[in-house]
């Protein structure tokens, strides 16, 4: 298990457990009564620590390595993926998941930002940093979803849209705006769920959707605390500071209505128990489609432009 820095108690707690159950496999000594008291202070701990995060720690929480990703959540809630590949212009982006799937029985098209579980995943996935092949993928499956009429699940988890010149060169920008306004006459119901970072255009190409719904230690936010930082005092030494005005916490963008909902994560965040929160999203998404699916396509259309283009804070 990877510990964060505010998590240095469960990491004490955990070696020690770790060193008891040593010994007594050295030993024989029966240290069932000691490990239960261990994990007893460890479920206090947890409680106590997740019970009054600060915005710069749920930052630290949706970057975390073991945090489940897009893959894993498709493998969890649906059943018979196919992906689909390519943006029939330039090239397949490995950083966007794409393709077919069943969810109970029922067709969907996914979309998602993939980071990767280990460095050789993350390389190919350029860590969830889409290029213009990317968010024209997106454009293709999203007016593959309206042509069939079936709906669409996007996963938003990327720190933002790749910033290289190559990108840049191949209409980086164009690409995003275009996907927004695929997404915003899209003639099915889509539904979007920020599962860890939610940042700037890059996640905003896959977040306009009729629902959003965010994962309780995510972030959503217009630029990276890090990249706050940078521009207001020429340093990213500041980024805590950034993290706490740019308001980057579920619950922040539920106030401020932003998102339409939030799901609860256990205690001690999404990668300490990946099957309880894939149930858990899985009978949101399930909700939200069949309230969706009740409204007709013209009156979803009209509601999703007026949400965006009429947007205020």
């Amino acid at each position: 298990m990877f510990y964060l820095d505010f998590e240095e108690k469960l990491e004490k707690l955990e070696a020690e457990k770790n060193s008891l159950s040593k010994l007594s496999d050295e030993s024989g000594i029966n240290i069932d009564s000691k490990i239960k008291i261990l994990e007893e202070k460890e479920t206090l701990e947890l409680k106590k620590i997740y019970s009054n995060l600060s915005p710069w720690q749920i930052v630290k929480i949706a970057r975390h390595p073991n945090r489940p990703k897009t893959t894993d959540y498709i493998k969890n809630i649906f059943t018979d993926f196919t992906s689909l590949l390519g943006d029939r212009l330039y090239s397949e982006d490995s950083s966007i998941i794409s393709g077919f799937a069943f969810l109970d029985g029922a067709p969907v098209l996914i979309l998602g930002t993939e980071k990767g579980h280990d460095m050789n995943t993350r390389i190919k996935h350029n860590f969830g940093m889409a290029k213009p092949e990317g968010y024209r993928k997106s454009q293709r499956i999203m007016k593959l979803a309206s042509k069939l009429k079936i709906p669409l699940i996007c996963f938003i988890d990327t720190s933002g849209a790749y910033p290289g010149k190559d990108a840049e060169e191949r209409g980086q920008a164009e690409a995003i705006a275009q996907s927004m306004k695929v997404a915003l006459n899209c003639e099915a119901p889509c539904i979007s769920i920020i599962i860890g970072e939610g940042g700037s255009g890059g996640a905003i190409a896959l977040g306009t959707s009729d629902k959003v719904l965010m994962l309780s230690n995510s972030i959503y936010s217009v630029i990276s605390p890090e990249g706050c930082s940078s521009i207001l005092w020429k340093s990213s030494e500041y980024a805590e500071v950034a993290s706490n005005s740019l308001r980057v916490t579920a619950q922040d963008c539920l106030k401020f209505k932003i998102i339409d909902e939030i799901i609860e994560e256990p205690i001690g965040g999404a990668h300490r128990n990946q099957q309880v929160i894939s149930d858990d999203l899985k009978r949101s998404i399930l909700k939200n489609l069949k309230l969706l699916e009740e409204i007709s396509i013209n009156e979803l259309i009209t509601k999703r432009n007026n949400r965006y283009l009429d947007y205020s804070p």
